[in-house]
């Protein structure tokens, strides 16, 4: 991956995350900038400006003015007197495109870091050290402090680091990989830590699997409206051409092509004709209606500010690790330093609080749909939780819905905004802060548990696909069938179910659910 500073992507970031194998390469022009902002900082120092966290403390100490020849000690205090993190590191993934969110903002040139020490930075990243970043205890105001420290820490020879595997100091893997601890000269340790960084990387890795999660979803919606016996006109451009949200349009295209040839989908023609069968002279009831419940009909109207509010998260989070979000900043173009608070992580924490909102809202439309498969009254003639075989005897799968309904339960619990939580700290200096890192970790966290509760829909889908004819199922379904059952039997007898969710709580991670999509289908092309 060459950087340029400007147009790094979500995509890139979770793939780079993940591929250990992948390094960065950095181009000349990178070179030129990071070397002439750090010039234009050194004409600043022997001039005798006073520059906060050069030439001054920070933080509460910004009132400290702070002699030049102290930049070494007062650069590797920053690192030490920040880095009080607790609880469990960070997963590697997310150590990872913290730092490649780093290398992207430093190297657009305007943080003022050493070219030497920018080269360690990246070298340590394709190294494959990874820093121990306890992810508990960031405030996400002057960014990533505490967490980017550790990273900081461990590029001087400090702190714990994992290479090839084993838990080791920082310096010890320093050595291993035959580099050099950077030794930081004055603004060196702020340009490493004051940014957001690492609420940045975590939030990128989450975005591109919930984007991924939607699509998959997508696609257990079709099926889920198909088994339950569904109508298809809903889905029907005309209605979506009426209310033109560009995501409410995704989702409804979808689902109608998904199921065009689905021979157990119901259409309007079928329902009218069964209906003006019925027309008498009085008012009566019927067994069937001319319209299916909201889980089933509003899914595009659901499902489409999921959409939207995903495209609108990736558009915020990739300008942000395509920005300088540090403090100050040091613009040749310019030729001056600028005080300022790009570092303010509020940005990233509204994104992250509105994709937890929208992750469960999936969850719901979910926990319904699941609802409807197993109750007798509401399945279309599917058995009372799809347990065909001695009922009553057997549970079926009606133990898979306390899980379920459990973790939909957990996920709204969790759905208090964090983004407005701002408490004061630091002698009043830091009076507003983002607690970005908390709300991306909070958005993780709701993830994790939303794959589980969809995987769960996806089961009871393909169990009542059984009870309905799979010869029956549209081309696409058909397929999603077949994967299913590839790593989930038809459940005719009572048995662990935490084993079958598991399993396709995985097959939804690794996107080969996907691979149902027939090429060329431009559905998925968001």
């Amino acid at each position: 991956m060459i950087l340029d500073g400007n147009t790094l992507t979500i995509n890139t970031v979770a793939e780079m995350a993940r591929n250990h194998e992948l390094k960065v390469e950095i181009n000349s022009t990178i070179e030129k900038r990071v070397k002439a902002s750090r010039k234009l900082l050194d004409s600043f120092v022997e001039s005798g400006r006073v520059i906060y966290g050069v030439t001054t403390g920070v933080g509460g100490f910004v009132n400290w003015l702070i002699p030049a020849e102290l930049a070494e000690q007062l650069q590797n205090n920053i690192l030490r007197g920040v880095s009080s993190n607790v609880g469990d590191y960070l997963d590697d993934d997310y150590s990872r495109a913290s730092m490649l969110a780093r290398i992207n903002s430093l190297g657009r040139g305007v943080s003022a870091i050493s070219w030497e020490n920018y080269q360690k930075y990246v070298a340590m990243y394709n190294s494959g050290i990874i820093p121990c970043i306890p992810e508990k205890g960031s405030l996400g105001a002057s960014g990533d402090l505490g967490p980017l420290a550790y990273i900081a820490l461990v590029g001087t020879g400090h702190w714990w680091a994992k290479y090839k595997g084993e838990k080791m100091s920082g310096g010890e893997a320093l050595k291993r990989a035959g580099l050099e601890p950077m030794i930081l000269d004055y603004k060196e340790g702020l340009a490493l830590i004051n940014g957001t960084s690492v609420m940045t990387g975590v939030a990128a890795c989450v975005i591109a699997d919930a984007k991924q999660l939607v699509k998959n979803y997508l696609l257990i919606s079709s099926m889920s409206i198909e088994t339950l016996k569904g109508k298809i006109m809903p889905f029907h451009a005309a209605a979506h051409e009426n209310k033109p949200h560009p995501g409410q349009a995704k989702a409804a295209a979808t689902i109608f092509s998904t199921l065009e040839d689905s021979k157990m989908v119901v259409q309007d023609e079928e329902v009218e004709s069964w209906l003006r069968n019925l027309r008498s002279g009085e008012p009566q009831g019927m067994d069937q209606q001319i319209e299916d419940a909201y889980s089933i009909r509003a899914t595009p109207q659901i499902l489409g500010p999921v959409i939207d509010t995903i495209l609108s998260a990736e558009k915020t989070l990739e300008i942000e690790l395509n920005s300088t979000n540090d403090n100050p900043l040091v613009v040749v173009e310019r030729g001056d330093a600028f005080h300022n608070a790009n570092f303010h992580g509020q940005y990233v924490s509204n994104a992250m609080d509105q994709l937890s909102i929208v992750l469960t809202t999936m969850c719901n439309l979910a926990d319904r749909r699941t609802d409807r498969f197993l109750d007798p009254f509401h399945g279309n003639g599917l058995p009372p939780f799809l347990c065909k075989e001695n009922p009553g005897l057997r549970h079926g799968l009606m133990g898979g819905q306390y899980c379920a309904t459990s973790l939909t339960a957990e996920n709204r619990s969790l759905c208090t905004p964090v983004s407005i939580q701002t408490l004061t700290s630091t002698g009043d200096f830091q009076d507003h802060v983002s607690f970005g890192l908390v709300a991306a970790r909070r958005a993780r966290d709701i993830l994790r548990n939303s794959y589980y509760v969809l995987a769960f829909e996806l089961i009871c889908g393909s169990q009542a696909a059984d009870f309905r004819g799979i010869n029956k199922l549209s081309t696409t379904t058909s397929a999603i069938y077949k994967t299913v059952r590839e790593r989930v039997p038809y459940l005719d007898h009572d048995e662990s179910l935490t084993p079958h969710i598991e399993a396709i709580a995985d097959l939804l991670k690794s996107n080969k659910l996907l691979n149902a999509v027939p090429v060329g289908n431009s559905s998925f092309d968001w």
